[in-house]
């Protein structure tokens, strides 16, 4: 952690919904003027597209079906860790971006499902700022989490990430539900091992909760939208938050537990620039002291 360069993660799987955060953090920023080095978690998967097919198909000959992006050996968590460091002391790393698909591709010259060469962070910028699977994930070789001034989880319960991947997938991917699914049960175990336990070192989750029937995921039709849900969000230090105020503000939060309020599903952004906005303006007030 550090008061000069502070560190921002939004952790989440895939499908959680960690891109609708990134937005409203970007908003922050740009309201404020403020320079951000942003770093996708992609960009720390250890293979391309290709390679890690290649790689997922000679686990599963050695026996190992659960080879996947959650889990250590799929990515480059201590170079991750390293990043994170060096940005901490000085404000240095080094970054790369992942081409998810054929326009950012060909803006690049390159191919989709591939990476951009490695580049110094731009020198000059106020925070950090990374979003991906692993931004608190701890091992036993890497702390990541320890580096990060201010942690946020995103996490919908588990019926509505499935809803949410599946959905994504088929419709911006092209994959059958059985593949959806197929990718769901490999990845489990590094799920379990190393997605869900980032949970509780986070500074504040989002969870959000259908109000709708979401008991067979694989069957929806469609997404419950914001207005058939609630968010419940945890803060792990409830000291300083001023929950009258959020309650006054956002109409029908309630308070479900000393550390936690819960806001309709459609106020969620709304919570999130009344929570997130002062806890930035803190991180640079405190970068302007050191």
């Amino acid at each position: 952690m550090s008061l000069k360069h502070p560190i921002i993660a939004i952790t989440g799987s895939s499908g959680a919904g960690t891109s609708s955060v990134r937005r409203t953090f970007q908003y922050i920023f740009r309201r404020e003027n403020l320079q951000v080095a942003i770093i996708e978690g992609d960009s720390f998967h250890r293979y391309d597209r290709a390679a890690m097919q290649q790689a997922m198909a000679d686990a599963a000959r050695a026996g190992n079906q659960h080879f996947s992006h959650f889990g250590p050996d799929a990515n480059l968590l201590e170079e991750l860790e390293r990043l994170f460091c060096n940005y901490g002391q000085d404000g240095s790393g080094r970054m790369r971006k992942y081409l998810h698909d054929e326009k950012q591709a060909a803006a690049c010259g390159q191919a989709a499902g591939t990476f951009t060469p490695w580049e110094d962070l731009p020198p000059g910028s106020d925070l950090l700022f990374y979003e991906g699977l692993h931004g608190a994930v701890v091992t036993d070789t890497v702390d990541v989490a320890r580096h990060v001034d201010l942690l946020v989880g995103v996490v919908p319960i588990i019926n509505l990430e499935w809803i949410q991947k599946l959905h994504r997938d088929k419709a911006t991917r092209g994959y059958s539900t059985e593949a959806v699914v197929d990718t769901i049960l490999r990845r489990m175990p590094d799920y379990v091992n190393y997605i869900t336990p980032q949970f509780a070192r986070t500074h504040v989750n989002f969870q959000r909760v259908p109000t709708v029937d979401t008991s067979n995921p694989f069957v929806a039709r469609d997404i419950p939208s914001a207005d058939e849900s609630f968010v419940v969000i945890r803060f792990a230090n409830p000291h300083g938050i001023d929950f009258p105020y959020l309650l006054s503000m956002i109409t029908g939060s309630f308070m479900s537990r000393a550390n936690s309020i819960v806001v309709p599903g459609g106020k969620m952004e709304l919570a999130m620039q009344l929570i997130f906005t002062p806890m930035v303006l803190r991180l640079m007030e405190n970068r302007k002291r050191a």
